[in-house]
C-alpha cells in the first residue's frame, strides 16, 4: 500500500466543463468552455474532464477544440459503457499532448436495475468495455458509480476486472453523497489492500456534497491512499454539488503539518477562476462560501479588526495574496486614468488589451459619475458581466410606480437592427419591464431563477442580476450589473433571451440539454 506519511503528490482532477456544467442552468457557451478550461489549464490542473462528447455535437466540438488547445492539462473525457460513447469520446480526446478516456457503469443494487443486468453480465460488460478503451488510449480511468453503496465482494471483484483489462486509474465515485469521511478513509486503504494489482493502479476520489461533507471525504480519501481528488471550481455540480478545489487545495496547503501532500496548482489563480465561473454558470458564489467567498477574509467584529491590526494571523490562516486576492480594496475615482485603472485590472488578475481597456474605461467612467467611489467588486462586474448580446439590446425604458404595488413600464429594444417599444403593468418594476420585453419579443419561457445582491455597500451599490430562463428543454442564464435594479434585471433577461436564441440557432431545440439517459447503457 502507498505510504500516507511521506510527502505525496496529489493530482487534481477537474470536473467544471463535465459534472459542474450539469447542474440545471449553468450550461456554457462553447467560448466560454474555451475560455475556463484555458484557465484551467494555466493554474496547474493536472487533468481536465472536458466533457460528455456523445451528450450533444455542442460537447464533442467543446472537448475536442480543448484537447488541441491544451498545453499542459491532459484532457479527459466521459463515456458511458458502450463501444459508441468510447469510441466518440476517443475521437474528441485523441488530439490532445495527453489524454484519457473515463468510462463509468452503475455498480450498486439501485443502479445494476437501470440498465437490468445481472453481477455477472455487468461484469462481462465492463471488462469488454475497459479494455475496448484501453486499445485506443494507454491513460484510462474506470469508475463504478454510485461505489459507495456497491456490495463490498463485489466492488472488489469489478475493480480487479477492470485493473485485469486495462485501466490505469480506478475512481471511487460517491456518487449521492452519502459518505462520511471515516467511511471514505477506511474504503479506500481496504481497496487498496485487497484487490490485487491495486498498487499498479492511481485510486481516485469523486464526492459529492449533499451532506456538506464532500471536501472532508475527499481529503480523508487521500488519507486513506487515494492520489487524484475530482472537484469542480466553486464547488460547482449536480444537487449540492461536488468537491469544491480551491478547498481541497488550499486545505493541503494550508494543513501539510497533518496532510503530508502537496498538488500541483497556482493557488494565486484561484480568485479569477472563481469568478469568471460564477460569471459564466451563473451560479453567484455564496457571501461566507470557504476561500472565495467575498467574506472569507473579511473582518467586522471590533475585536477581530483590533486583532487584525496588531497581527493578521489572529484571525486568518491563510493570505488573501495567496488565492490571488490583493489584500486591500482601494477605491478608483471619477479622476482616475486610465493608468490607474489597468494597474488595478491587473492587480485583480486582469490581463487587459488597448482596445479592451478603452472599451472599460469608458464603463468605468460612467460608473464613476453615478458613484463616488469605484470599488474593486465594481471593476469585477464590469470586466466580467456581459452587455446583452446582438438580437436584443437595451435602448431605453421608463418605469412609474403607484403606492398600491402596480407599476408601468415602457421598454424600447432593437430587435436586429430595428427598434420596439411596449408598455405593460404589472406586480412592481421588474414584472411590468420582464412583461414589456416579452411582449416585444413573444417568447414560452420560463422564469426559473431571479436573483439580486449587491456588488458593494451603500445606496450608490451596483446590483448584480442573475435571471434564469428555461424552453423546450435548454436553460440559459443572463447577468448584469447596473447601480440601478430595474434596469440590471432588465439586461440580466434580456442577455438570457440572447443566449437562448443562439443556442436555437446554432443546435436547434433540446441539443444541449443532455436527454440521454441512463437506461442506454445497455
Amino acid at each position: 500500500m502507498t505510504n500516507v506519511t511521506d510527502q505525496d503528490r496529489v493530482v487534481i482532477f477537474d470536473t467544471t466543463l463535465r459534472d459542474g456544467e450539469q447542474s440545471p442552468g449553468a450550461t456554457m457557451t462553447h467560448a466560454e468552455k474555451l475560455e475556463i478550461a484555458e484557465l484551467l489549464d494555466e493554474m496547474g490542473v493536472d487533468i481536465i474532464e472536458a466533457g460528455f462528447p456523445i451528450a450533444s455535437e455542442g460537447d464533442f466540438k467543446a472537448v475536442s477544440e480543448i484537447a488541441q488547445r491544451s498545453k499542459n492539462s491532459r484532457i479527459c473525457g466521459l463515456a458511458r459503457a458502450n463501444f459508441a460513447d468510447i469510441d466518440r469520446c476517443w475521437e474528441a480526446v485523441k488530439h490532445a499532448g495527453k489524454s484519457r478516456i473515463h468510462t463509468f457503469i452503475g455498480t450498486s443494487p439501485l443502479h445494476r436495475a437501470i440498465p437490468n443486468l445481472t453481477q455477472d453480465e455487468m461484469a462481462d460488460k465492463i471488462h469488454e468495455t475497459v479494455s475496448h478503451a484501453r486499445n485506443l488510449c494507454e491513460n484510462v480511468q474506470w469508475s463504478p458509480m454510485d461505489a459507495t453503496r456497491t456490495e463490498w465482494d463485489y466492488l472488489c471483484r469489478v475493480i480487479e476486472i477492470a485493473i485485469k483489462a486495462g485501466a490505469t486509474t480506478i475512481n471511487i465515485p460517491d456518487t449521492v453523497g452519502y459518505t462520511a469521511p471515516v467511511e471514505s478513509a477506511d474504503l479506500i486503504k481496504r481497496l487498496i489492500d485487497a484487490v490485487p494489482g491495486a498498487d499498479e493502479v492511481v485510486f481516485a476520489t469523486h464526492c459529492h456534497n449533499d451532506l456538506g461533507m464532500a471536501t472532508a471525504n475527499s481529503l480523508a480519501a487521500v488519507a486513506g491512499g487515494a492520489r487524484q481528488i475530482e472537484c469542480t471550481i466553486n464547488g460547482l455540480g449536480e444537487r449540492a454539488g461536488n468537491t469544491a478545489l480551491e478547498e481541497v487545495v488550499m486545505a493541503l496547503r494550508t494543513r501539510n503539518d497533518i496532510m503530508p501532500w502537496h498538488t500541483g496548482i497556482d493557488t494565486t489563480k484561484i480568485m479569477h477562476i472563481s469568478r469568471r465561473v460564477a460569471t459564466v454558470s451563473g451560479f453567484n458564489v455564496q457571501f461566507n462560501k470557504a476561500i472565495v467567498g467575498k467574506n472569507a477574509f473579511a473582518h467586522e467584529s471590533g475585536i477581530h479588526q483590533d486583532g487584525m491590526l496588531k497581527n493578521r494571523e489572529n484571525f486568518e490562516i491563510m493570505r488573501p495574496e495567496d488565492i490571488g486576492l490583493s489584500g486591500t480594496s482601494l477605491p478608483l475615482g471619477k479622476h482616475s486614468g486610465r493608468a490607474a485603472l489597468r494597474d488595478k485590472l491587473e492587480t485583480l488578475g486582469f490581463d487587459v488589451g488597448d482596445n479592451q481597456l478603452k472599451d472599460i474605461f469608458v464603463r468605468f467612467k460612467d460608473l464613476a459619475d453615478r458613484k463616488k467611489e469605484v470599488f474593486d467588486d465594481d471593476l469585477i462586474a464590469l470586466m466580467t458581466l456581459d452587455e446583452a448580446g446582438d438580437h436584443l439590446q437595451l435602448v431605453s425604458m421608463k418605469v412609474t410606480c403607484g403606492t398600491g404595488g402596480q407599476a408601468e413600464s415602457t421598454v424600447e429594444l432593437e430587435v436586429d437592427g430595428k427598434d420596439v417599444i411596449a408598455t405593460e403593468h404589472g406586480d412592481g418594476p421588474v414584472d411590468a419591464t420582464f412583461k414589456a420585453i416579452r411582449a416585444i419579443y413573444p417568447n414560452k419561457t420560463q422564469l426559473q431563477l431571479y436573483q439580486v445582491h449587491a456588488v458593494t455597500e451603500g445606496t450608490d451599490a451596483q446590483a448584480t442580476v442573475s435571471v434564469r430562463l428555461g424552453e423546450d428543454g435548454m436553460i440559459a442564464t443572463g447577468q448584469s450589473a447596473n447601480t440601478d435594479t430595474v434596469v440590471a434585471s432588465a439586461k440580466a433577461y434580456i442577455h438570457a433571451l440572447n443566449r437562448l436564441i443562439m443556442r436555437r440557432e446554432k443546435t436547434g431545440p433540446g441539443a444541449d440539454a443532455r436527454e440521454i439517459s441512463y437506461k442506454d447503457l445497455t
